[in-house]
């Protein structure tokens, strides 16, 4: 005979679940009338946009959650998103919000001021372990909430870009109820935002998918109203392991968007009618390769130079790029804020020059080898050359066209971005392939200040590490310009990077679809202007 617990017990159980069943009975089922699948190219280590850095979850995400800000993809400006407008104190140490009334996150919690905090909090705590979102804060210290509709930041020094940082996916704004239900590692599995669009599932390895959200009311400027024929439900399918496969999926409509195309396949697509190509220019950093000046050989100025002068980056654009992408001069792309057209053509193709410039550095064949030496030492250069972005196929170029000039080249292939970091812990590299996407140009504060946590080229200049703090406290738009431009002469000068050609990702749509366009940041597709083409 049961105990009189257990009969309570199972008693409670059923009216629970009765309960549960009828709510949701009460809800209406989701139907999708136009559903898609959208070819993704990457699997991130995680999707969590507080979290993660890479770009690919942000071509998911920048749906599902809203953000504070955000800049409009054609003139750049900044227009209310979160926040409906916002001032900024004559010192540049506060930033007062005035937040959007009557917004619920996808759970049904309102948003307000203390959801805010709640998600700076998270990304502040160190047990985050945020990759991205926390170097986007720049000087950021602290809040002060005014009211429930207002929030001030509180900055330690003037940071010119915290605008554009507020207006990234990684910095959207999540439901604080549901960052407190679930873990850290758990949360990617059961986002809640405010967007367009709500996350319905993620299966790691197989798929994720989104939703419409039917209550939406609350978007940017360029948002455009729901209509019978939008796209109301997305498939993210992952095609990381044969890229060649992408196309292939496009034309057979297993997807209906697909980023990153090869080049040779983009090139053939351009005569299929059923398909539509939209190369995208991404702002950031070019696809580049950091010399190590605190190793030999290339902690010799000359011999980095040789480097440059000896690469014929016309001929890998043509190769490589199927002339989709233009030849890059500088650190930062063209498509990024204030790029210096002063860069332009430094360092253009010039074997001879090359050739000159490594017999100053002390450099001769004196065995008849095909290779410089010194010493009875050829001269040799080791590259590390991840697997993504074509970045192979360049580096292979490179050690043929780099062998005409006498210099041996030995390719170190990593896999992953673990992997990368791993070989530039070891130090043992002359040149590393890297690349980040961004508009604001602060991001080269990583890479080229001297403490920098991404300074793999080891240069350390006081000039130049004033120039990057100066530009990014500057409020003076031309100021600012002045400064870049200095920045990157300096770093061109050094020969501290040998800069490929801009990024320009490679979309492919069915041409079934309208609407589909980016942000200003390149990479994330504006999915709620999505649709089909009626009859």
């Amino acid at each position: 005979m049961r105990s009189l617990a257990a009969r309570v017990g199972l008693m409670a159980f059923l009216f629970l679940a009765m309960a549960c069943s009828s709510h949701a009975q009460s809800q209406p089922q989701f139907v999708a009338r136009h559903p898609i699948v959208y070819g993704l190219t990457l699997q991130p280590s995680t999707f969590d946009p507080q979290i993660g850095s890479s770009s690919e979850l942000g071509i998911v995400l920048r749906s599902v959650y809203d953000t504070l800000v955000y800049r409009d993809p054609k003139s750049l400006d900044f227009v209310p998103g979160l926040a409906t407008s916002w001032t900024i104190s004559p010192d540049g140490l506060t930033y007062t919000f005035a937040l959007r009334q009557g917004v619920k996150f996808h759970d049904g919690t309102p948003f307000n001021a203390q959801a805010v905090a709640a998600n700076l909090d998270r990304i502040e705590n160190p047990m985050t372990a945020s990759q991205k979102a926390i170097f986007l804060l720049g000087t950021y210290t602290g809040y002060e909430i005014v009211d429930d509709y207002t929030i001030r930041l509180k900055l330690s020094a003037p940071y010119s870009p915290l605008l554009d940082s507020l207006s990234q996916v990684y910095l959207g704004i999540a439901s604080p109820t549901a960052l407190s239900q679930y873990s850290d590692e758990r949360y990617q599995f059961h986002q809640v935002g405010t967007g367009p669009f709500k996350f319905v599932e993620y299966v790691p390895g197989d798929h994720l998918t989104i939703q419409r959200n039917l209550d939406y009311a609350w978007g940017p400027s360029f948002y455009t109203p729901s209509t019978p024929d939008s796209v109301d439900q997305i498939e993210f399918r992952f095609y990381d392991a044969d890229p060649s496969a992408r196309a292939l999926a496009l034309e057979n409509n297993d997807v209906q968007v697909v980023g990153e195309l090869l080049p040779v396949d983009a090139r053939a697509l351009t005569a299929n009618s059923d398909v539509q190509l939209q190369p995208t220019t991404i702002p950031g950093q070019p696809l580049q390769f950091l010399m190590n000046t605190k190793r030999f050989p290339t902690d010799n100025l000359a011999v980095r130079q040789a480097l440059l002068y000896g690469t014929n980056r016309e001929a890998i654009i043509d190769a490589v790029f199927q002339r989709f992408s233009p030849v890059a001069w500088g650190p930062i792309s063209s498509a990024t804020e204030f790029y210096s057209g002063d860069v332009v053509n430094s360092y253009a193709y010039d074997p001879e020059k090359a050739k000159a410039l490594l017999q100053t550095a002390g450099y001769q064949d004196t065995n008849n080898d095909g290779y410089v030496d010194i010493g009875g030492a050829n001269l040799e250069v080791n590259v590390i050359a991840p697997n993504w972005g074509l970045i192979p196929d360049v580096a292979q170029l490179i050690q043929d066209q780099w062998r005409d000039i006498g210099i041996k080249v030995n390719i170190d292939p990593v896999p992953s971005a673990t992997i990368l970091h791993q070989h530039v812990s070891d130090g043992q590299y002359n040149l590393v392939a890297w690349y980040e996407f961004g508009l604001d140009p602060s991001f080269l504060n990583r890479y080229f200040m001297s403490n920098g946590d991404s300074n793999w080229t080891g240069y350390a200049d006081p000039t130049l590490d004033g120039l990057l703090t100066s530009a990014v406290q500057q409020t003076d738009v031309n100021a600012r310009r002045s400064l870049y431009n200095q920045v990157q002469r300096t770093i061109m000068e050094q020969a501290l990077i040998l800069p490929i050609r801009d990024y320009v990702n490679l979309n492919g749509s069915r041409a079934s679809l309208n609407g589909l366009s980016y942000d200003a940041y390149g990479w994330f597709p504006t999915l709620n202007n999505l649709t089909v083409k009626s009859g």
